[in-house]
Formats: structure tokens, sequence, C-alpha cells
């Protein structure tokens, strides 16, 4: 190609956030899917292709884009493919269309995530499933009778989907607690940004900043997990949630961000694709974006950001005082404030990072100003899209050039990251 258009983000919607077994808990992934991509194309685009992406596996399906489109009754000639990774899976999505949209009939994408944690669906062990296909196979009641035979106790264990990564076996928790320690985060640190969080997000909520972000669903008309009245002290007097044995657990129920079901989508556009949306719609443009994987082997688990949000700002020749806008992602906020702590450690930008030049000190008071994953959950393959269009609608408010910075963490040690500038 010649040339490529400028790449856009339009806000999208998404469904109310509610934790795990909650209001919600009826929905599967598709079940929760299929209002927030309806509301979407009842804004009158019809999108030349679909992304759409979940986390926690589901054997009933192969390609969870094409199914939720044909059960919103999109267009079925709309492609649509599906995309995963880990907490980072909408907004690597965002990406894969931005690559994809270049003005030649590929205008304008639909993307978008969804997490139904209260619908997991429990599989055979592959020892289990192999007896089974034998015992399909076998042709008479003989070689059934003789396959029986041949079924162990231990294949009869069942395969539950954990939040635990594959390689190391801990959880995302658990390799945190290990991050907060190497980098000396305090609890009282960790509680006083959870309670911002909260904070953030009630009053965005009766500022009514969420009122055309968030469509209802059945009954549930806003997200269920911000606390008004969470206090210091109230946080203070939870209990360690990973490390319970060691006395220096600083990781909580109330510093953790929530198991979540929920659903959200974005628009990713060219100039001609904006054309299609309702002119109100908040939208900015790309100016940049940053994948980045580390050896999780020897660095912290969700520690991707922190070298990959230097190198996005340095190649852009930007400090951290050019971006007016921090939307961080919450997983836990001892991973933010690890974040932070090497985003401001001369060595580590240096020697980890490879970012020779100061980028000064971060200001974290433009971090998270309507709320984050702590207060407003983080159902996994829903946050890209959720992170994005909330600052896309905060970004789209203020002056022309100011700059936004989205980050996110991923299971695995990976991370997306995208500079992104109000027009």
């Amino acid at each position: 190609m010649a040339s490529k258009p400028d790449i856009w983000l339009a806000a999208g919607l998404r469904t109310p956030f509610a934790k795990v077994d909650g209001p919600l808990k009826n929905m599967d992934a598709i079940a929760l899917s299929v209002p927030v991509v309806q509301a979407m194309l009842a804004q009158g685009a019809r999108p030349d292709f679909a992304i759409w992406g979940t986390v926690i596996p589901n054997l009933t399906w192969s390609n969870i884009a094409r199914e939720v489109l044909l059960d919103a009754g999109a267009d079925p000639t709309i492609p649509a493919f599906s995309t995963i990774m880990a907490c980072s899976t909408s907004m690597i999505g965002v990406i894969e269309a931005a690559g994809m949209i270049d003005g030649r009939g590929r205008d304008l994408a639909l993307v978008g995530g969804v997490e139904s944690m209260s619908k997991v669906q429990v599989g055979a062990s592959i020892a289990f499933s192999d007896w089974l296909k034998g015992f399909q196979a076998a042709k008479t009641p003989g070689q059934k009778l003789a396959h029986l035979t041949k079924l162990k106790p231990s294949d009869l264990k069942l395969w539950i989907p954990k939040v635990a990564n594959r390689t190391t076996g801990l959880s995302m928790g658990e390799h945190t607690e290990i991050t907060a320690k190497e980098w000396k985060l305090s609890r009282a640190d960790q509680d006083q940004l959870a309670l911002e969080s909260h904070q953030h997000a009630v009053a965005a909520w009766e500022a009514g900043f969420f009122d055309d972000l968030v469509i209802p669903v059945g009954e549930v008309k806003r997200d269920t997990i911000p606390r008004k009245d969470s206090t210091l002290e109230k946080l203070a007097k939870l209990g360690p949630a990973f490390d319970k044995t060691s006395g220096q657990g600083t990781l909580t129920a109330g510093n953790s961000s929530p198991l979540t079901d929920g659903a959200a989508a974005i628009w990713v556009a060219s100039e001609a694709g904006l054309a299609r949306l309702p002119a109100k719609t908040p939208r900015v443009k790309v100016v940049d974006y940053e994948v980045t994987s580390i050896d999780l082997r020897h660095e912290g688990l969700l520690m991707a950001p922190a070298y990959g949000v230097p190198r996005l700002l340095a190649r852009n020749g930007l400090k951290y005082d050019d971006i007016g806008l921090w939307e961080i992602h919450e997983a836990f906020a001892a991973q933010v404030l690890s974040h932070i702590a090497a985003w401001e450690d001369e060595t580590f930008r240096k020697t980890k990072a490879g970012v020779e030049i100061d980028l000064g000190k971060f200001p974290r008071e433009r971090m998270n100003p309507t709320g984050g994953s702590l207060a407003v959950g983080h159902p996994f393959g829903a946050t890209g899209a959720r992170i994005l269009s909330q600052a896309v609608k905060e970004l789209a408010s203020r002056p022309k050039g100011e700059k936004a910075i989205v980050s996110i963490c991923a299971d695995g040690g990976q991370g997306t990251m995208m500079l992104l500038e109000s027009a």
C-alpha cells in the first residue's frame, strides 16, 4: 500500500460489570455479548469486519466473534474472527483492527470482548477424553465391556479452569505478591490507590459520565462493584488474599480487582468509517501502540508495561508530563504501583526498558480519573474495550492535541499500550 489512512477510536458501549455469581450469573459469554453488539449496530453503522474475544475457554464454540454476530442478528456477510491475549484481549483486537483498516473497503471495525466468570465450563481430563472416544468407537457389547476395564480411577479427574499461569503454576495474585515485595510496596499505598479508584468511579457514575457508555442488561443498569462507603479503615481490616502465611502479604480482596462478568465494545475506524457513526460519538486519533513481552521466569508476571510505556514515549519524543491522561488497568494496586516505581527508576529504565532519556516524574494525579478496574471490575476479555472507551470519551472532551496513554498488563508476561491524541 502506498499510504494508510489515519486510525481513529470511537467510544463504544458495554454492559454493567458485576461480580462473579452476581446479577449477571445466568448469562454465558455469548448471551452477555449479544446486547452490546445489538446496541452498537443500532447506532446505524454496518462494520466492515468484527473482532471479539474471551479468555476462559468453552467447548461449545470455537469462534465466539462469529457466533455473537449471528445471535445479535447482524448481517451474516460481515466477517468476524476471535482473538485472545489474556487481560489485553480486546486491546490487542483493537490493534489488529487498526492494522487491517486500509481505506479500500475496510474502514470500520467493531471490536470487543467478554468474560462470564460465572459460567465456567469444566472439562474431562485428556485421559478420560481418550477413553470416551475409544468407548464410542467400540462396535459390539463385548468390545464396550472390554474397554470398560481399561478405565482407571485416576483418569476421572476433571479440568477446572483457574486463574493461574500454566508455565509457573502461580496465580496472578501470587506473582504480584512477589513483585510487591521486590519493589517494597506498602499495604497503605495499595489501599490508598484502591480507595481512589472507588471514589473516582462513584463520582463518575454520579456525574453521568457512564450514562452513554453503559447499556442496561435486564434489571442491571450500572456497575455493581464501586463502593461509595469504602474507607481506608475498612480496607485496612481485610486480610491477605494470596500470601496468607508469611505475615508479609499485602494484596487483599480490597486492593485486587474482583472476578467479574461483563462485555464491552469499541469502534476502530478510518475517517471514512467515522462518517458512518453518529456525529456525537466521542472519537480520538491513534498515534502509536506497543506490544511488549518479557521473560516471566525472571521478571514480574504483570510487568510488561513497565518496559513498554517508556519505549512508546521515547519513540514519540515524549515524557511522562506530556501525557494529560493515563488510563492504566488495575489488576492489582500493587501491579500499578510497581509500574510507576519502575517508570521512575533510572536503572530499570536504562538497563531493562532500554530507554536512556530521563522521562521525568510520573503524574499520578492524572491517572484513572473516572475509576479503574479495582472499582469497575475486570472481566478479562472485556477490559481492553472498556478502558479504551473510557479513555476516548474523557480525552475527546479535552483540548485538541492532548495525549493519553492506555496501558494493560496481561498474564503470561505480556502487555499492550496505546498512545492516543484528541483532535
